[in-house]
């Protein structure tokens, strides 16, 4: 079998499982109309750090923390890392106070009606609705170019077929499926992010080298003082902050978890999550520097893998970065459905 047909076939087979898993999930519990779009009060602190860490990262994260660390070296990425976590940790304040001023409500826009009044919940509505839309259309770019570089799958396939089967299990089951599956996904998220870091750095025979390399030739690369870097990552913190604060999928999972402690809690520990996993990405960025050959840093990652990996690690890098997609998909859809 050629490397495209197993490509394929891994994608299809992962999409399916995780769609089947959602859709029996489904078929096994009551549906409501309350439940579809807020399980209200379910979640406890463990679930609710795994869904909300399973639904914040997506495909993103294999892209976005590497490019970074290409040019804006170190200081970029805690800026990245910092701006990633900031929104779930101010989640901690801002959800638990709207959740205690309205107990029955479902998200954001339901108190900006009654705060500021219909014109105020028209533009909050309208913006976080762009916002989730440009991030789903984001990921299942990002997942489809990511196949097309380690197999040259056609791009509408690969959107095809995990778009379809995300948006089936998810129009069926809502936010209880969606919660349901993240908290599956998130167990092999997180070992597969540390699988392909220590394989990477297996491969390579430790990333000495590479660092040796980037610090002869890009310094400035672990430099503190990289003005780039440091506008950058002020940059980042002010954009992801803002723009996560407008993320229907967030603002259903304060409503899910079971009481204060258990939002403070899974926000918290999703916050303090996420800095390692996007400042360890981002470093394989600059790994992907000192290597050498790196032609294009948008997909340094990929690069640095497919020139440095055996095929069977390249399908480890395949189920995570579809794993990722769904994870994140299915939350957006559930986020624009509410």
């Amino acid at each position: 079998m050629s490397l495209n047909s197993s490509i394929i076939v891994v994608t299809v087979i992962t999409a399916i499982i995780f769609a089947a898993i959602g859709l029996l999930y489904t078929l096994r519990t009551r549906t409501t109309a309350g439940n579809y779009i807020i399980s209200r009060n379910k979640a406890g602190g463990w679930l609710a750090t795994a869904t909300l860490v399973a639904s914040g990262l997506g495909a993103w994260i294999l892209f976005s923390p590497a490019e970074t660390g290409t040019w804006a070296g170190i200081v970029g990425l805690i800026g990245y890392s910092i701006g990633s976590a900031a929104p779930l940790l101010t989640f901690i304040f801002i959800g638990a106070r709207l959740k205690r001023l309205m107990p029955s409500g479902h998200s954001l826009t339901e108190f900006v009606r009654i705060r500021y009044g219909v014109v105020a919940h028209i533009m909050v509505l309208l913006v976080m609705i762009f916002y989730m839309f440009i991030f789903l259309s984001a990921e299942l770019t990002g997942i489809s170019q990511a196949v097309n570089l380690l197999g040259g799958t056609p791009l509408v396939f690969t959107a095809s077929v995990v778009g379809i089967l995300t948006v089936i299990y998810t129009a069926f089951g809502g936010i209880k499926a969606s919660i349901f599956t993240d908290s599956i996904q998130f167990t092999i998220i997180i070992p597969l992010i540390v699988a392909v870091f220590l394989i990477l750095l297996v491969t390579l025979g430790g990333f000495g080298s590479a660092f040796e390399s980037v610090n002869m030739q890009n310094p400035e690369l672990f430099s503190f003082n990289n003005r780039p870097g440091i506008e950058f990552a002020f940059t980042l913190i002010i954009a992801i902050w803002a723009a996560d604060m407008f993320n229907g999928g967030f603002w259903q999972r304060v409503y899910s978890c079971k009481d204060g402690k258990s939002l403070k809690r899974g926000f918290l520990a999703a916050g303090l999550i996420v800095i390692p996993v996007i400042f360890i990405m981002g470093i394989l960025g600059i790994v992907a520097v000192g290597n050498g050959n790196l032609s294009e840093p948008s997909v340094a990652l990929f690069e640095l893998i497919t020139t440095t990996l055996p095929g069977w690690a390249l399908g480890v890098v395949l189920v995570l970065a579809l794993i990722l997609v769904m994870s994140s998909m299915d939350s957006l859809l559930s986020g624009i459905s509410s």
